[in-house]
């Protein structure tokens, strides 16, 4: 298991991923949580080849104060679930390409968890979303991030709005 803190701050997110090769795809999650002053750690834990070590992981974050969990998974995928099983906990599942399936049967083994184990869902590779959801989450009891989402939502709403008021532009030129 490796583990980062980053910030002095106590994590309120828990970014989980089975295999330290899936680091470049979740380290967007994490990029995206420190633009909003998120605090976060980072963890590297299999379900499969540590499955103990897991569950006591997982069994001690309420009481680390963690919030929210994102968990990306390839192939076989089993982490997102496994973690939603063992906590109470707002778990957001990020499917990572790769296999012979290319990403497509980790998608649905993270998406169709059997009721009662909820695991949010996001699109394959693209755990930026499930930090966007992470912090949604984290605003419904947090006024000033609920702010910083509100501004970001404005500005990514200004910057498509930009783009096509340019795009008009360039087709009116002669």
């Amino acid at each position: 298991m490796s583990q980062s803190t980053p910030g002095p701050d106590h994590p309120q997110v828990a970014i989980v991923f089975g295999s330290p090769s899936d680091t470049q795809t979740m380290s967007k999650a994490g990029a995206t949580l420190e633009r909003f002053g998120v605090p976060y750690e980072q963890v590297s834990l299999s379900a499969h080849r540590a499955p103990r070590t897991l569950a006591d992981y997982v069994g001690q974050l309420r009481a680390r104060d963690i919030s929210v969990v994102i968990a990306g998974a390839g192939l076989a995928a089993a982490l997102p679930g496994t973690i939603a099983a063992l906590t109470t906990l707002p778990v957001i599942g990020v499917p990572i390409s790769g296999g012979a399936l290319d990403g497509m049967d980790s998608l649905l083994a993270i998406a169709q968890m059997p009721p009662g184990v909820p695991v949010a869902t996001v699109g394959l590779n693209n755990s930026t979303n499930a930090a966007i959801l992470a912090i949604q989450i984290l605003a419904l009891a947090d006024p000033d991030l609920g702010l910083k989402l509100a501004a970001f939502k404005d500005e990514f709403e200004q910057a498509a709005a930009d783009g096509l008021s340019a795009a008009a532009a360039a087709g009116s030129q002669p």
